[in-house]
């Protein structure tokens, strides 16, 4: 265990032990750039080790806790916050940290229709959540990632600062809302509560469409299983979801350089199952710069 990671785990269990919670265990549930830990029964710790990354300081854990809370408390089908701490975002030892419930997973894959129908849930009661968002936010942010480093050759870097800047300009225009940012399969959980969404870090303001293409592109694209696609669009609108087809083709351009431009970032060192996604992500937006 390194002492990278020793700290963190200090971190957690010195807060928790602050507002009087005495952790009896510590596994570690995800090692990555978020350490994710399970101190007692009932409670998990997020701290951020990641802190020289292109976030810095609690401000957007600040905008995942109030909307998870507001989910929360108005029965969405998300990971809730911690009751027993204040939601934060608390900060430690440099760490910025916060508080969730423990949820038993089940080994079954969430169906289609589960999906959407959960995703449209959460969808409908952000909508009157009362604070503001940044807008296309976490776009903006990758495009500014792009501007201030070099990720790519040249000509790769130039064609996803091209469809970012694109998308901000199409996407700008539509109806916007609080969205989840981040809506891929690693954060919904089937759990013995249901299916669950979770890791809310990247929530803003914007279209619909870009979660439910955040959703449906591994599946549409890498895997070519427009079947599981196309349920998980249909059980949105069931649900009563509205979607715009051409709001969410440009979402799917939005969303592959996105993801693209995070890539070095988050996995440094890919393997060769992760290089070989980010190959066809790039060669699917060069087909797209050609349409």
């Amino acid at each position: 265990m390194t002492s990278s990671i020793d700290s963190a785990i200090r971190a957690a269990t010195e807060t928790a032990m602050a507002h009087g919670i005495v952790p009896d265990r510590c596994d570690i549930l995800q090692n990555s750039s978020t350490l994710v830990l399970r101190l007692t029964e009932t409670l998990v710790a997020r701290v951020v080790q990641d802190r020289d990354g292109p976030r810095q300081g609690t401000e957007w854990f600040a905008r995942e806790n109030v909307i998870a809370q507001h989910l929360t408390t108005r029965g969405a089908p998300v990971i809730p916050l911690h009751p027993d701490l204040p939601p934060g975002p608390h900060e430690h030892l440099g760490f910025p940290l916060n508080f969730w419930e423990f949820v038993t997973r089940v080994e079954a894959e969430p169906e289609p229709h589960g999906i959407g129908r959960t995703l449209q849930q959460c969808h409908a009661i952000m909508r009157d959540f009362p604070e503001r968002l940044p807008k296309l936010a976490i776009l903006t942010e990758s495009l500014a990632i792009l501007k201030d480093r070099d990720l790519f050759p040249q000509v790769i870097q130039q064609m996803l600062r091209d469809h970012l800047t694109t998308s901000i300009e199409m996407l700008s225009d539509c109806p916007h809302q609080p969205l989840h940012g981040d809506a891929h399969m690693g954060n919904l959980m089937n759990t013995t509560c249901g299916l669950l969404w979770t890791d809310w870090e990247d929530t803003f303001a914007g279209p619909v469409e870009w979660d439910v293409a955040s959703v449906i592109w591994n599946a549409r694209i890498l895997e070519e299983d427009h079947a599981t696609a196309d349920a998980i669009v249909d059980a949105y609108r069931d649900a009563g979801g509205e979607l715009d087809m051409a709001i969410l083709e440009q979402c799917m351009i939005g969303r592959a350089a996105v993801m693209t431009a995070w890539y070095p970032i988050l996995y440094p060192e890919p393997n060769q199952e992760r290089q070989t996604r980010l190959h066809r992500r790039i060669e699917w937006l060069k087909a797209k710069a050609r349409c």
